[in-house]
């Protein structure tokens, strides 16, 4: 049984075959699990869940969580994604994947981009499936237009195109 293996479980668990996650603290809410469970993976998606010990049969893979938590996927509601226009610091797909890697399966990104992400056109040019995300990502759309304060922008476009939020991500919004 493999302890510590650095490869993403998403990517171990999306080959063909089966792990066997043991021992882990599983945390699901949605089934009302919180407890130390084995889970048994198949071509990737979760065949069974029990207490440790009683999944029968064998699994091409094992791994030893013990001391860990295994959860459908963690969401980081702040990421500085930088796409579009500074992708020299972080791209979409670098970015979420290395969201991937610590167990994150959905981001909400921040606007503060170049240009600044404050219309229903750069949400939905985010929202594109071909930006080569690696998890969800969730547009955090600008509060006012180019971050600066003053004019609000149209949160129903904004959110018929995908954002799930408005910010101006740490300024302040001005009342004169």
């Amino acid at each position: 049984m493999k302890r510590g293996d650095s490869r993403p479980a998403e990517t171990r668990a999306s080959r063909p075959g089966s792990l066997l996650i043991k021992g882990g603290h599983v945390i699901d809410p949605a089934a009302h699990v919180d407890a130390p469970m084995d889970v048994l993976l198949r071509e990737g998606r979760v065949a069974e869940v029990a207490p440790p010990g009683k999944i029968r049969g064998s699994a091409d893979e094992k791994f030893d969580a013990r001391g860990l938590i295994v959860a459908p996927g963690f969401i980081d509601l702040h990421v500085h994604l930088r796409e579009p226009g500074q992708s020299y610091k972080e791209t979409i797909a670098s970015g979420t994947a290395a969201a991937a890697a610590g167990g994150f399966t959905s981001v909400c990104c921040m606007p503060n981009t170049s240009p600044v992400v404050d219309s229903d056109e750069w949400v939905a040019w985010l929202r594109q499936p071909e930006r080569s995300a690696v998890v969800n990502v969730f547009p955090i759309a600008a509060a006012t237009r180019q971050s600066q304060g003053e004019e609000l922008t149209d949160f129903r476009a904004l959110q018929r195109a995908g954002a799930v939020a408005v910010t101006d991500d740490g300024k302040p919004i001005l009342d004169d």
